[in-house]
């Protein structure tokens, strides 16, 4: 049950950042195309890409952070390596003859 009420309140707090972000960007077109001047025009749409990529990127990597939190499983046990031969390795260059 609790896993679920996290899945319903993530995905709508994913959806509202997202769309927050997109009428962020919306009015920051906006502003931009309203310029005058074609240097400050040009320096704002930069700072519209920038802006752009931050915000979809955070909302992207804040959806992905979420789910793993939820939906990871417990903490899987560490590999127990004490069982293998001292000589063995994983490296496939040593196993054997010379290196050229």
């Amino acid at each position: 049950m609790k896993t679920i009420l996290a899945f319903i309140v993530t995905t709508v707090l994913i959806v509202a950042i997202t769309l927050g972000a997109m009428f962020v960007l919306v009015r920051a077109t906006e502003y931009v195309t309203s310029l005058e001047s074609p240097l400050e025009r040009a320096g704002a749409m930069g700072a519209e890409i920038v802006l752009g990529i931050v915000l979809l990127l955070g909302t992207v990597w804040l959806a992905t952070h979420l789910a793993v939190r939820i939906f990871s499983t417990k903490e899987a046990r560490p590999v127990d390596l004490s069982g293998m031969p001292s000589g063995a390795s994983s490296s496939p260059a040593s196993g054997g003859g010379p290196l050229v």
